[in-house]
């Protein structure tokens, strides 16, 4: 009986050092070739939001223009933000919207750029 509990004893299962260094190779090409795609998807994701944020001043700066009627045909995210058209945000970039109106035709033309 002690015979055959130190023969479970000293009966040692394991994985050898080539084995382990063989999953590390494994695991790092998969991370090589995962890092750069996810990092494309990050700065995709980045472009997507700030165009996303772009349309939304866009849009309020249109709706502040049809509600308050004033002379100066520009329009900054801070002062959209003052009048309530647009939500008070810490991490949003500044913008300027400009209206030009063509005197023929009417049409009201809206151009965003950066402050």
């Amino acid at each position: 009986m002690r015979n055959r509990i130190k023969q479970l004893l000293n009966k040692e299962e394991g994985f050898t050092l080539v084995e382990l260094l063989g999953v590390i190779v494994i695991l790092a090409i998969i991370l090589a070739i995962a890092v750069p795609g996810i990092g494309k998807v990050i700065e995709n994701a980045e472009v997507k939001t700030e165009e996303n944020q772009k349309e939304l001043v866009l849009d309020a700066a249109q709706l502040y223009f049809l509600q308050i009627k004033d002379d100066d045909n520009k329009v900054t995210v801070s002062d959209l933000e003052e009048n309530g058209f647009l939500e008070k945000k810490e991490e949003r970039k500044e913008y300027e919207v400009t209206k030009v109106k063509d005197t023929e035709t009417g049409k009201e033309t809206f151009t965003i750029t950066p402050d």
